[in-house]
This record gives structure tokens, sequence and C-alpha cells, in this order.
């Protein structure tokens, strides 16, 4: 009796957006030869749909390093042939079919969802491990058997089970994003942590369309080094499916390995109904540090006590920040942080005129927030930032200057919004002590579309001289500057009577015990003063 069934490359799973804004669901194989049809990836999470991205990087990574466009074997070695391939693909506006159908086609065997001897992305040994329900395998809830959701989009049979296509979907996020909350079976084992996704500041191009996204983030050479990369090698070429639990190995050498990374051993649990449930187990990791194969991530430098060399470390994204409030790490800083791949990708295509044409381009990122344990997923978050690509090259240098300044500039003036309010607070009576941060919070939501407006309007190649420059940050100063008073004239009106008559407080200061009288109208002079100073140095 045949086993195999739903098989990726022929089922449809992959969900997409059309023009008109509806949701489609697409074979593997469809998505990736009729993405120019299409908007954008649209599953039920950003989380999701990045795990979906790199499943369908790896695969476009081995077509395009072993087929030319007429579908001939031509394995890429030199950088230069990299390039030119990369180049006919963009320009013809649609990828290759007939090198990427015969390609799937000789491994369509290893893309059955369900299959006894090897399951795609799946472990059949994993039924050792923990096992889980449905509810914990749907990122939209992942509830597992002790922490239960309150609110949750699914009832009943719905929450009990998911569908095949559903089931495939999450699959990929779960062995991306899954938390550290699943034990080992046999002691001993070092904690192989989140899932490789889950340790990442994402970060990902994103086109006008499907095909465009993901020939911007198919990086086919390394730019440090303008080396190619080692043969394409994804899991599911892999002669024998591991199923060994927590092993560390090495960082692949190919970006097709990396992208098809196994974090987890996992086994879906099928019934007639539909996909009940899950086994799994720690899968591969490897060391951080000497992971700068990872094209998809913000860094961070670190520097070791005495004499050990510098180096860098995925550095994931906070919930409090905005995506733009970040941007010196996503540009290589003075501090010598390393420059996300995929930025550095489409900063040479840009620089080599190989998208000359695209002035502004779209980077998002996607991320799951965790528990302080990493034992449970709280939050997903994603966020987006529309720029000109000339700023990510030497065109843009002071633009990103200017750039850089005024962020800082907008984190002291959110420190002056909220030290307003500490003062508010202490002339109304409040002497808690206890300090809040809503002032700064709500100063960043109100200028948080004024600023991305105004950062998507900087043209690095348009008016060059010192009046240009002047201009365009004195635009960005009178809107920052209108906020922040407009906000603290708020915060005084809501004061009230209390605040406004004010009162006398006993403070210590550099050691000495003093009086201080603090009222609503001493408070936003003091407040109008140091918002003028930071605007205008």
């Amino acid at each position: 009796m045949d086993d195999k069934k739903f098989n990726l490359l022929e089922e449809p799973w992959v969900c997409v957006m059309q023009e008109n804004g509806e949701v489609k669901e697409l074979s593997l194989i469809d998505a990736l030869i009729h993405a120019h049809q299409y908007r954008r990836l649209s599953g039920e999470l950003p989380t999701q749909d990045v795990a979906v991205l790199r499943l369908l990087l790896a695969v476009l990574q081995t077509v395009v390093y072993r087929y030319d466009a007429d579908g001939n074997e031509d394995e890429l070695v030199e950088t230069e042939d990299a390039y030119e391939r990369w180049e006919e693909i963009w320009n013809e506006g649609k990828l290759p079919e007939k090198p990427i159908r015969e390609y799937l086609a000789k491994w369509k065997e290893r893309f059955y969802l369900y299959d006894s001897d090897r399951p795609f992305y799946q472990v059949p040994k994993a039924v050792n491990g923990t096992k889980y329900t449905a509810a914990k395998l749907n990122g939209e809830i992942s509830e597992s058997n002790n922490k239960l959701r309150l609110f949750v989009n699914r009832a009943r049979n719905k929450k009990k089970f998911l569908s095949d296509s559903e089931a495939a979907r999450w699959l990929l996020y779960l062995n991306g994003f899954d938390d550290a909350s699943a034990k080992p079976k046999q002691s001993g084992l070092p904690s192989p942590g989140t899932g490789w996704l889950g340790k990442l500041g994402l970060i990902y191009a994103d086109g006008n369309n499907l095909f465009e996204t993901l020939m911007l983030n198919l990086v086919l050479v390394n730019i440090s080094d303008k080396e190619c990369w080692d043969s394409p090698k994804p899991v599911w070429e892999a002669e024998k499916v591991k199923s060994a639990e927590r092993t560390e190995i090495a960082v692949p050498s190919n970006q097709a390995e990396l992208l098809t990374v196994q974090s987890r051993r996992i086994l879906l649990e099928k019934e007639e109904q539909g996909v009940s449930g899950y086994y799994v187990l720690g899968g591969d990791f490897f060391p951080q540090k000497a992971a700068d194969m990872e094209q998809m991530t913000v860094w961070n430098e670190y520097e070791p006590k005495g004499n050990a060399a510098s180096y860098c470390l995925p550095r994931r994204h906070s919930p409090e920040k905005q995506m733009w409030r970040d941007f010196s790490n996503l540009i290589m800083s003075e501090q010598g942080n390393k420059t996300p791949g995929v930025l550095e990708w489409v900063a040479w295509l840009k620089t080599k005129k190989k998208i000359d044409e695209k002035k502004i381009i779209c980077f998002k990122t996607a991320f799951v927030q965790y528990d302080g344990k990493k034992s449970a997923v709280e939050d997903i978050y994603g966020d987006y930032l529309e720029f000109h690509t000339d700023l990510l090259t030497a065109n843009g240098k002071t633009l990103v200057k200017i750039i850089r300044d005024e962020i800082k500039k907008c984190e002291q003036a959110a420190n002056i919004v909220n030290h307003l309010i500490e003062d508010l607070k202490k002339a109304e009576g409040n002497c808690s002590g206890k300090k809040t941060y809503y002032g700064k919070e709500e100063y960043f939501y109100q200028i948080d579309i004024p600023f991305r407006r105004w950062l998507k309007g900087l043209d690095p190649m348009g008016e060059s001289d010192s009046d240009y420059y002047e201009n365009i940050r004195n635009d960005w100063r009178i809107q920052a500057y209108r906020i922040a008073e407009k906000l603290g004239m708020n915060y005084v009106e809501q004061a009230g009577d209390k605040a406004f008559v004010g009162r006398e407080i006993q403070e210590k200061k550099d050691g000495v015990e003093r009086k201080v009288y603090y009222s609503s109208s001493s408070a936003f002079n003091i407040f109008k003063g140091l918002l003028k100073k930071c605007f205008e140095q």
C-alpha cells in the first residue's frame, strides 16, 4: 500500500496574495514559476511567510547554481557568471520554468508531507520526542499542554485539527521559530535553544511582486569576499534523514543547506479529520558567532576581554522599537557592526546598475518574542522600512549620517517629553518615584509615520549641495519639534489644576538636600527650553 500523500510540488499549500488582494493557495512549483503574477506571500503570520520564503529561496538557489536559464546543467563557480545569470533572470521578469520543473521532478519523492520512510521536513523517529497538540503547532495559537490561550481565533475541532496545507506551512514555521520547551530524551545533551530563525534579527527585501522578492533575496555571492558559495545541499537531497537529537554541526557553507537547516526533529500526527498534533526533539544547531553565512539578519559587534578578536552575533529585534529607530544597525555603523547580507547584496546590485530603475525598496522584519526562559512564544511582530537603495551605497554616505543624527535627536526629544511627564507628576503630588515611559512611547508613536515619509523622500541622487542637505534636515526638525511641543502641551492640559498650582518637594541632588518647587507652567518652560536646545544643535 502506498502511504505517500500530499506532495508539496503538486498540492496547493503556499499562500500568496493576488493583485486584487485575495489570498490563494498554490503548489510549490506554481508559486515559483508564476511568482511574477502574485504580489507577495500571504500566510497566517509574517514569521510563517519568512519560513516559506526561505524554502522557496533554497529551491531557487539550487536551481540557479546548477542550471542556466535554458535548463542546461552548468554549475556556478565564477562570480561573474553568477552576476550574469542573476541579471538574465531579473531582466526576463519571471523565473525560468524549465530548470525549475526538471530539477523538482528529480526530487519529487522527497516532497511528500506524509511518507512512512521520509516525510518532508520530518523524522519518523521523532515519535520518541515530546508530544504536542495541533494548537501548539498552529503559530496563531501556540498553545502548549500547560499554557492555554484565553483568546484564540479558533474553537472546538478547528482548534484541534489542521488541514494538510496548514500543517505544511506551520511545519516550516515550527522548524524555524520553535521555542525551547521540548525536553530531551537523552540526558547530558546541550540545549539548542530556539529554532535558528528565532535567534535572528530577521530582515529581507520586499519587491513589487513575489518574483522580485525572491530575486532580491537570492544572494548568489558572498559579497564580503566576492566568491560563490559552495555547491547547494538542501536538506531534501541528504542521503539519510538525521534522527539524533540536539546535534551540534558546522555552519553550512552553502545557502541552500543553511536555508533548510533542521533545527528540530518533527513528526506530524495525521488523523482522518486532519493533523491533530506533532512530536518534536531538538535538532541541528551551530555557534552563532561563526554564522556569518546567514544573509537575513541584523548583527552586533562584540569585543571580548583581553586580546581576543571581536566578532559579530545576530542581533534580535526589540518589540519596543520601530524598525527605523534601528537604522544604524541596518547600515554598517562607525562601530563596525556587520551589515545584513541581503542589504549588502541589494547595494551591490544597485552599484552595478543591475536594478538602476528601482529607486526605492522596502525591507521587512519578522520576529518572535519569547518569554524569559524562551520556553513559550509570547507574541509575533513585523515591521517595514522603505528608502532609496542609494542610501546603501557610497552615494548615500552624507544622507546616512544625517539620518543617524536625526534619529539620535528623536531619542533625545522622546526623553525630554518623558521628563516633562515626571515633572508634572511631581507638580500633582505624585512622588511615588516609580518612573514611567509612556511619554517616550507616545512621542515615537506620533512621529512614526512622519519619519517614514521623510525617510522615503530622501534621494541621494537629487540635489547634492549643502543647501539641499540643510533643507531636508530642517524640514524634519520642524516636524519633530512641533509634534513634541504639541504632545507636551496636551500633557500639561491633562495635568489639571493641582499641577497648575504646584507644590514644593524636598529632593536630594549631588548629596545636598533642597526644596524644589514644581508646577505645570515651570515644567513646560523647562521642557520648551530643552526641546529648543535639542533641535537647534
